[in-house]
């Protein structure tokens, strides 16, 4: 018995060293708390939870939800084409040094857009898969995606969050990291990829210093 008891406990240690050896993953929040002209929003801001995920990045997102405009004409756990003139969350993860990028958008109805761009605005694939759910109780919202690994450009630094609603003149364009109102030029409008707004982020902060983002074929050949 007592030898049972020594290979136990030397067992259990030899599991917590292993532990302590692996990358600490972590969890992330971001609060959409302005407009994109830096005007603070008008209601309770929408939240963005990034967390880890065996097969990529798990994206959560809760919000109050305006139903405005109205439903995608598109199945809900889809990909919807044009989904940036509907009610809608976006997160674009970036490698400054290429200006390549990966766009995600999720809406409160369900449908989802992904797109990966080479150059500003330069989108070279798009509608891909992912698995994407979202709920509606109450006026408020949540949803929850997982972006696979593959879609993430290599060496991603920066990042920058958006949320739009309304219609018409009431069109809202929310940013997390907005346009400083000393930089904004009379007739400006609201434009998401003005990279040099994005701010620092590292998936390493999420997964583990230790842990490295596996190479994707689908960015092959992009400078």
């Amino acid at each position: 018995m007592g030898l049972a008891l020594g290979l136990q406990f030397m067992t259990l240690i030899y599991v917590l060293l292993c532990c302590e050896s692996l990358p600490r993953a972590a969890q992330m929040q971001f609060e959409i708390q302005h407009t994109w002209d830096s005007n603070p929003v008008n209601h309770d801001p929408i939240r963005i939870v990034f967390s880890p995920s065996e097969w990529g990045l798990k994206m959560q997102v809760f919000g109050p939800f305006f139903n405005d405009p109205a439903a995608p004409p598109g199945p809900p756990g889809q990909p919807f084409p044009g989904l940036w003139d509907y009610e809608v969350v976006e997160s674009f993860f970036l490698d400054s040094t290429t200006e390549n990028y990966l766009e995600v958008e999720v809406c409160p109805h369900g449908q989802h857009l992904i797109l990966l761009l080479s150059g500003v605005g330069q989108a070279f694939q798009q509608q891909l898969p992912m698995v994407f759910g979202a709920t509606i109780t109450e006026g408020r919202w949540m949803g929850e995606a997982t972006i696979p690994w593959s879609y993430f450009p290599p060496n991603v630094n920066k990042m920058n969050s958006y949320a739009i609603h309304g219609s018409g003149e009431m069109r809202t364009y929310e940013a997390l990291y907005p346009i400083p109102k000393e930089e904004l030029v009379e007739g400006q409008k609201p434009n998401f990829h003005r990279l040099e707004y994005f701010q620092n982020f590292r998936l390493q902060s999420i997964m583990g210093e230790g842990w490295v983002q596996p190479e994707s074929d689908l960015w092959k050949g992009k400078p």
